[in-house]
């Protein structure tokens, strides 16, 4: 496997640098988004403006890597030159060897990958044993003290930051009625959420956004706008709906908390909201994407899909204009937990690309806040 050298750019040196410290196919559309003016630190301006088109693609996808053989994707990484890996599965392996095959997968990357997983607690904890102890359930969380929270997260962050994870998918920012648990798949028949009223959500969600980023492990938000209502799971059906939420659903109120709290980043679901966009699922619809969450919440951070690769609620597209769809609508990092699925969406995002100036544009924007997420990480310096 050939290791790839690290940028030499003339006005910026962007390096890897270890995790932060424990304590530390539908056509383009014709408009695009433009971040606020400022959004972007100068060094991932420039940055950006030294890839190329193909270079600006992969830092828009990220994708899925056993974590029993994290470094075996190398190839895949610095082939397309990916922006992120997520690792899948669940794992009992000790930190240090964890850690060992991070380094060397972030050898491989022209560009330091976002390395992100699943370790919420309870029944999504993908890493487990020894080194990292069992995590209660959201619901038992949220039921329990501030303090025991923010402890809680934050020693799972300190352990995550510990072996080079740079993201954690987390935290779960939707909310489910009382009494409803059962009947919503996703969320509360796993007690993945913190409270039934989003008032405490809110506030479970800004303890847990401070605790994660303050130990140096950025947080994404998810599933905006949320699936606490939804009758199906949008991993194994295509009719999760929810046919309650508006653009001033009071259910909403945790996901701006978690904002205004400054978490990196926004995970799109994958279930329709036919009061606020009846015609696409969230993940490519611009007006949740880029009309409610940029525009109406003037979100500036990372914009990342929920599952494109494996789940049923996006088989019937293909492949390729899965990624195409999403950043149209605003979105800046696909996720697929399927590596075979990084050349078909390389290659629709390339076509979409040089057939479209304005859609050229939608990927430069991605790519730059994909970098910027980066940047934020410590794994970019000027």
């Amino acid at each position: 496997m050939m290791i790839r050298s690290w940028w030499a750019l003339p006005v910026v040196v962007l390096a890897l640098v270890g995790p932060p410290a424990p304590v530390v196919s539908r056509p383009p559309a014709t408009s695009t988004v433009s971040s606020p003016a400022g959004t972007f630190p100068a060094c991932v301006t420039a940055a950006v403006e030294t890839m190329s088109l193909e270079e600006q693609v992969g830092q828009t996808l990220m994708v899925g890597v056993p974590l029993h053989s994290p470094q075996g994707i190398g190839g895949l990484v610095a082939g397309y030159h990916l922006g992120g890996v997520f690792l899948s599965g669940r794992s009992t392996r000790s930190s240090a060897g964890l850690r060992a095959d991070i380094t060397a997968l972030q050898r491989t990357a022209k560009v330091p990958l976002l390395v992100s997983v699943d370790q919420e607690g309870g029944s999504v904890q993908a890493l487990q044993g020894t080194d990292f102890p069992d995590i209660p359930a959201a619901t038992t969380l949220g039921a329990g003290p501030p303090d025991e929270l923010r402890r809680t997260v934050r020693d799972s962050a300190d352990r995550l930051a510990g072996i080079g994870v740079t993201v954690n998918l987390a935290p779960v920012a939707d909310t489910v009625p009382s009494g409803t648990d059962d009947r919503n798949p996703p969320i509360g028949a796993f007690r993945r959420q913190y409270d039934s009223d989003p008032i405490k959500v809110a506030e479970d969600i800004r303890t847990v956004v401070a605790a994660s980023q303050g130990a140096g492990v950025l947080t994404i938000l998810k599933h905006f706008p949320g699936l606490g209502r939804v009758r199906a799971n949008t991993d194994t059906s295509t009719r999760a709906v929810d046919r309650t939420a508006t653009v001033d659903d009071p259910y909403l109120d945790p996901f701006r908390a978690g904002m205004r709290q400054d978490s990196a980043g926004v995970m799109i679901s994958l279930a329709t909201y036919p009061r606020i966009d009846p015609a696409s699922i969230a993940a490519f619809s611009r007006p949740i994407v880029t009309g409610l969450l940029r525009e109406r919440y003037a979100f500036t951070g990372l914009i990342m899909s929920d599952d494109l690769g494996a789940a049923d609620a996006v088989e019937s597209v293909p492949t390729g204009d899965r990624a195409v769809r999403f950043l149209d609508a605003g979105g800046d990092l696909a996720l697929t937990i399927r590596p075979q699925n990084v050349g078909p969406m390389v290659a629709a995002l390339l076509a979409a690309a040089r057939t479209s100036p304005v859609f050229a544009a939608r990927v430069t924007d991605a790519a730059s806040h994909v970098l910027a997420a980066k940047h934020r990480a410590g794994l970019l310096r000027c």
